[in-house]
């Protein structure tokens, strides 16, 4: 057989050429003892006659040994993302590891340096949220390549094969949308988020799936953007829905500082929850400050952030884990009533 150009070769081609798992290659690769003389003999001859060579950052990755993690998030100040890095950090800390944690401000130029940085200090993983501004994934594709264990959470990255940690958005934003539903809403708004974004057009969807499952009509008059659903923006769309045309008895928010500033413009011209009801996403603090206090989804953020720092040290624990293989892990979200939707 003619060798295979080795810059092209990589385990999963060995373990396809032999029809045995990518995992026994690594095995194999890494003088794995479980491993018997046969299939160690077959492995590197086939290694051998392909060409294949062990690239030289992940060995020294590999022989570094640090313990050190690095953790990227949009906005520090952002209750979730603090939720999660206090989750990352409480199971790193546990398991011998530290944590550095650095904000992108969800720039995408901000978020690739940083990657860039982290890779180049041979940090042992990267547990990383993209920003708003990121539709691009390079720079992570990167970061696998050089054999750096890789945890995405909350936000998908279509194209990317890596760990992921979030929560099912759709089924969360559906879940909210029902409960107004089941409390008597007959015309629901929604205030929803950056609509390029994954997880804010899973939450439209979501909404959208509740009104079509209960037979209310879909007005999209009553579907309101926030792109960065910020306190203000959530002023200035409740009073558009006030000043629109099409009356409404519900609201469901794509977060819950839009649901507040709703709470607060609303209370204004109508009693809630008596002739509107309003619903949050996120379980900020600030939906138990709010007068009345704001129903919303937990979306369990602490946990995410325990979870993603467990999948990520597994990885960098057992070398023998292959990078190739990946899996999604969906976190389950808790409704949670309060004044703001009671019946």
């Amino acid at each position: 057989m003619k060798n295979i150009d080795s810059s092209r070769v990589t385990i999963k081609d060995i373990a396809k050429a032999l029809n045995v798992s990518i995992s026994t290659v690594s095995r194999v690769l890494s003088n794995h003892p479980a491993i018997s003389e046969a299939t160690r003999k077959l492995v590197n001859d086939k290694v051998k006659e392909m060409g294949f060579s062990i690239d030289p950052i992940a060995s020294s990755f590999r022989s570094k040994k640090t313990k050190s993690i690095g953790v990227v998030c949009p906005r520090i100040d952002i209750d979730f993302h603090s939720k999660v890095i206090s989750g990352i950090e409480e199971y790193a800390y546990q398991q011998g590891y530290q944590i550095t944690i650095f904000q992108s401000q969800d720039n995408y130029q901000k978020e690739k340096e940083i990657v860039q940085m982290i890779e180049s200090t041979l940090a042992a993983g990267l547990i990383i949220c993209p920003g708003l501004e990121t539709r691009k994934y390079d720079h992570l594709k990167k970061i696998k390549k050089a054999n750096i264990p890789l945890v995405v959470y909350d936000r998908s990255t279509d194209g990317l094969k890596t760990n992921k940690v979030m929560i099912n958005d759709l089924e969360a934003s559906f879940k909210a949308t029902e409960h107004l539903i089941k409390a008597g809403c007959k015309s629901i708004a929604h205030i929803s988020g950056d609509q390029e974004v994954s997880i804010f057009k899973a939450r439209l969807l979501g909404y959208k799936k509740a009104l079509e499952q209960y037979n209310l009509e879909i007005r999209e008059e009553l579907i309101k953007e926030a792109k960065h659903l910020s306190h203000q923006e959530g002023l200035n769309l409740a009073q558009e829905l006030i000043q629109g045309k099409t009356s409404f008895d519900g609201i469901v928010c794509a977060n819950d500082y839009t649901a507040a500033a709703a709470i607060q413009t609303l209370k204004k011209v109508r009693r809630i929850p008596e002739d509107l009801k309003i619903i949050g996403f996120s379980n900020y603090p600030i939906s138990t400050m709010i007068e009345p206090q704001l129903s919303t989804i937990d979306d369990s953020a602490y946990h995410m952030g325990k979870v993603a720092a467990k999948l990520l040290i597994q990885q960098i624990e057992d070398r023998d884990l292959d990078l190739l293989d990946y899996q999604e892990v969906l976190i389950k979200t808790e409704l949670i009533v309060r004044e703001s939707s009671s019946h």
